[in-house]
């Protein structure tokens, strides 16, 4: 995903327009193709008459006016860390945030940890739902092309995530004019119909919704896990918040997709008031026989842009994790010098295209798989209006009134969405949650596994006052050269150095004691980024801040650290890594089950070296064997 800056002067607005189009939009555009048809032909489908027809229709303008226009555009897109956006972004301000007592901080972060790992089961779930949708097209031209779905579906699953490796960089600038184009097709092909049953538009009035939810009772309430999925790809709108800030969002969402959008919704709604027995795929009912081919192929693009910005989003879901000591280190490559955004994650990757594919052989329908879509983008939903009013609460200190208003609005809506999408938990909404609670277990376990190392690594540590008298140990020789020992806490003296003292009595006449800090921000500032100090007998400590969407590279670490004074060249200097040996026992801390997971996360993780890009031939790993 290409990384733009919050530029919106005259020149640079045009371009993030399009561009905000083709990344933002893709998965909340290209809901037209399955939103209404599940409402009347779906799991919980009601029948299309006039009254009903209607109702959906106000239940889903009203919904996009609330959740999109309203929450996302007007309140949550202000919860912004230093311009990112995202569930790990509001977390993050959490993190360091004035919430306290620091129990409840706890909470509220665990609860921000638990709506990001539910985005990976979303990720799951979108590409398949959204390719199969459009790919299912083909049964309309001929219903003897059936056979052929999902076979299709899922090979153009496959080819997407092999491309992956290769970047998004050249793809990227075709999305904007494909989304922009399949908007504006939207908007005609609803036009169109609305044409014919201008009376269609009157359900813009919110009795319609209500009158549906009341005459209908709990069929009608079920409805509401299918109106949902008018509003699934919202959490885009904040999560791309970085890429091109605020006013390029605000303006393509009011300016084309949301009316393109309503158009094609109420577009569809008329057509079912006379032609309802379109209901088992009104959109592709919209189309001209003469276009349905060119349709079907410009509907695939689109789902094809929407998957990816998913799989894009998930990467830096990843990376974010990652640097912020809630996931081991794993590979993360970096596609573009130009744009940080565009990296790529192998192990995400292939779980995703597994388990993507795996859905769609297993399901075999979008249907099937709208059935199990929801439950997780309302709970992360709900979630986000939680910690949005803790957020105005303790960080912009808004008034008890001014916070809990809005904050009560946006959880009627979410809990009664949340409520709805419960029902589907049978029907196969159980996948996204428990590949979300994995995950979050996950983050869990190795968060605490590290804060259990690290204590132990305090009780085995020397304090630097105490360590000055070792190196002045006649026993230890000084040799000429430079040498940087990695550490994980500033205040104590590294293992590997100890223990490379211990055994071989020898230390370089310039050594280096770098600490890498995670910081609760997107970036740190290349001023602010190194800091060198004199430690004497030839030691330095160098402490070098990352942000959360950034990868540590020790090339760069020693570039800043030169411009302050201390001349270590990657070339010439060897680093000590400590190769932990990590052996759980029943005790106090974790349960044994939980500490063989970490020890097993910790063997598996990303080695060090590759992590921060050193030179492999100037590494030397010293073991350390440590009891959990």
């Amino acid at each position: 995903m290409t990384e733009i800056k919050d530029r919106t002067n005259v020149h640079s607005l045009p371009p993030l327009l399009l561009a905000a189009l083709g990344i933002v939009f893709g998965d909340i555009g290209t809901s037209p193709l399955y939103a209404i048809r599940e409402c009347f032909h779906g799991e919980y489908g009601i029948t299309p008459s006039s009254d009903n027809v209607m109702g959906v229709l106000s239940l889903m303008f009203w919904a996009l006016v609330l959740i999109v226009g309203v929450k996302y555009l007007t309140f949550i897109l202000r919860a912004d860390n230093h311009g990112e956006g995202g569930v790990i972004a509001l977390t993050s301000l959490l993190h360091r945030g004035a919430a306290k007592p620091r129990r409840r901080r706890f909470v509220l972060v665990a609860i921000g940890l638990f709506a990001a790992s539910l985005l990976y089961g979303d990720g799951m779930i979108t590409p398949a739902i959204s390719v199969l949708s459009a790919v299912e097209g083909i049964r309309i031209v001929t219903p003897s092309f059936s056979r052929f779905v999902i076979p299709v579906t899922v090979g153009i699953l496959i080819g997407l995530f092999l491309l992956q490796h290769r970047g998004t960089a050249r793809v990227g600038k075709l999305f904007g004019p494909v989304v922009l184009m399949w908007l504006l097709t939207l908007a005609l092909l609803g036009i169109r119909e609305i044409i014919r049953y201008p009376g269609i538009l009157a359900a813009i009035a919110p009795w319609y919704g209500i009158s549906f939810l009341l005459h209908n009772h709990l069929h009608g309430f079920l409805v509401l896990g299918a109106v949902f999925l008018v509003v699934t790809g919202a959490e885009a709108l904040y999560a791309d918040l970085g890429h091109f800030g605020k006013k390029p969002i605000r303006l393509a969402w009011f300016g084309l997709a949301c009316p393109a959008l309503m158009l094609n919704y109420f577009g569809q709604g008329g057509l079912l008031l006379y032609r309802p027995e379109e209901s088992h795929h009104p959109f592709y009912a919209l189309v001209p026989d003469w276009a349905m081919v060119p349709m079907i192929i410009l509907a695939t693009a689109a789902t094809i842009i929407a998957s990816q910005a998913v799989i894009t989003g998930a990467f830096s879901l990843t990376r974010q994790a990652v640097h912020m000591g809630y996931l081991p280190r794993l590979r993360i490559e970096h596609k573009s010098s130009r744009h940080m955004g565009q990296i790529y994650v192998p192990f995400v990757n292939w779980i995703l295209m597994f388990s993507t594919a795996g859905l769609v052989l297993g399901l075999g329908s979008s249907s099937k798989l709208a059935a199990a879509y929801g439950v997780a983008v309302t709970s992360t939903m709900l979630i986000s209006s939680i910690l949005f009013y803790v957020v105005a609460r303790e960080i912009w200190k808004w008034t008890f009134w001014a916070a809990a208003l809005p904050t009560a609005l946006f959880l009627i809506v979410d809990t009664a969405f949340f409520s709805a999408n419960v029902s589907k938990l049978l029907h196969g909404a159980w996948f996204p949650l428990v590949v979300g609670l994995i995950i979050f277990m996950l983050m869990l376990t190795w968060r605490r596994g590290r804060q259990e190392l690290a204590a132990e690594y305090r009780a085995r540590s020397v304090i630097w006052n105490g360590f000055q008298k070792v190196i002045d140990d006649p026993a230890i020789r000084r040799i000429n050269g430079f040498a940087i020992f990695l550490s994980g806490n500033p205040d104590v003296v590294p293992p590997a150095l100890l223990h490379n003292l211990e055994h071989n009595k020898v230390l370089h006449s310039n050594v280096g004691i770098l600490h890498v800090a995670n910081e609760p921000v997107p970036r740190v500032t290349n001023d602010r980024k190194v800091e060198v100090a004199k430690m004497g007998r030839g030691l330095h400590q160098i402490i070098a801040h990352y942000g959360y969407m950034e990868t540590p590279d020790i090339t760069n670490v020693l570039s800043l650290a030169r411009e302050k004074g201390l001349e270590f060249e990657v070339e010439t200097t060897s680093f000590f890594l400590g190769r932990e040996k990590l052996i759980p026992e029943r005790g106090c801390g974790m349960t044994l089950l939980r500490k063989r997971l970490f020890a097993y996360m910790s063997r598996n993780a990303l080695d060090v070296s590759t992590f921060f890009g050193i030179p492999v031939n100037r590494v030397i790993e010293v073991g350390v064997q440590l009891k959990l």
